[in-house]
Parts: C-alpha cells; structure tokens; sequence
C-alpha cells in the first residue's frame, strides 16, 4: 500500500506543475504565515481531555461523542472539506483502513465545517463507511485548537479555481480547521493529536492507529 504521504506528495508536484508560480506563491504564504502564527503549538495535546461534541452526520441524525466513546476509542478526523484534494486522499486512506479500526473495537468519524449536504455528496462519492459529521463555524474544531480564518489575500485564490468556502460551509466567515488527526481513550484522555498548518502534510494513519490499540489493548 502507498503510503499517504507519498499519495498528498504527488498532488503536490502535479499542483506544482500545472498551477503558475505567482499563483503557487500566495498559497506558500498563507502557509508560512498561518504556522508562524503557532497554531500548531496551540492545540488540545496528547494527555488533554477531548471536550464532547454532538452534530449531526451527512443524513441529518445526531451522533453523541460520548455515545461513541461508550463503544471503544475513538479516532477522530478533521478535515477542510470535500473542495480539498488532501482531505479526501486523506480520508480514503483512513476508508481502506475502516476494518481494522472496528476488529479492533474502535470507532472513527470525520468533522468538518462543510454542510450535511456537501458531507452527504462526499460519504457517497468516496464510499466513506464512517460518519462524517458537520461542524457549523467550527465551534468543536475551535475547542481542539484547531481553528482560523483564511486571510483576504488568499480568498481571491479560492475564488479564482472555484472553492467558494461560504457556500459550502453555508456561513461566511472564512473561517476552516488545521487538517488533524485525534485518537481518543473511552475516558476522553487523548491519547494521539497531530495537526499541521501546512495541509500538505498528515500523519500516516497506521501510526494513530498504533496509538490507539497500543493504549486499549492495555
């Protein structure tokens, strides 16, 4: 299996190859920026508590963190949303790997700020067999440490290829989560928490895994 990084690298060098350098470079700034800002350093760690959350999946019906933890541990996806070639890359990797996370007696869902419409469109277009939940402003991201706002210059190049933010988020704040992965213990310790301001970049999810049943098989 190709490693997931491997997979996001050429979507890098393809983006690289087809997109103009001056362009490119507005992108590269938002980066640079966004992690000079120390955001990274700023989200609920390993050892932290994961705050509760209820939201509803792509068909509308509410799904209770606290229902899921009852079952098992819990890996938990932050994602931009379905516009993102990463994210979805991301969570195919993380589709493909769905059996052993319930073998294991784990559970997992995706959180994003995108509507339940636009979930619904992604769970079917990509097979996903997890929840993927929706998360109106960001409200439980912004509990991880997770959330911010793209900056002015950096929305032209949104609109520019087409991602109107707003409209699939249906508010328009602009506002998205760092992409990150959470592994969560039944007693809501967290035991794995990785996020990076560079969207490029993701753990591989054999190493959250690894995290997760290292800690339940205990």
């Amino acid at each position: 299996m190709t490693a997931l990084q491997d997979q996001l690298d050429e979507i890098t060098a393809n983006t690289r190859h087809l997109v103009q350098q001056e362009r490119l470079a507005v992108g590269e700034r938002a980066v640079a920026e966004l992690f000079a800002s120390g955001i990274e350093d700023r989200i609920l760690p390993v050892g932290g508590v994961a705050p509760g959350f209820e939201l509803n999946d792509a068909t509308g019906r509410l799904v209770r963190g606290e229902d899921m933890l009852a079952l098992g541990p819990l890996v938990i996806k932050f994602f931009r949303g379905r516009w993102c070639p990463y994210c979805v890359t991301e969570l195919e990797a993380w589709r493909d790997l769905y059996g052993t996370i319930r073998e294991r007696e784990a559970l997992m869902v995706a959180i994003g700020p995108q509507t339940e419409r636009q979930s619904d469109f992604m769970a079917g277009q990509h097979g996903l067999p997890f929840p993927v939940l929706s998360d109106p402003g960001n409200l439980i991201a912004e509990k991880f440490g997770l959330v911010y706002t793209v900056p002015e210059y950096h929305r032209a190049y949104y609109q520019s290829i087409l991602v109107n933010i707003p409209f699939v988020n249906g508010e328009p704040s602009w506002r998205l989560p760092i992409p990150a992965t959470y592994v969560i213990a039944k007693d809501r310790k967290v035991l794995f928490a990785e996020a990076h301001a560079d969207f490029r970049v993701r753990p591989e999810p054999e190493e959250a895994l690894a995290a997760a049943f290292a800690h339940h098989s205990r």
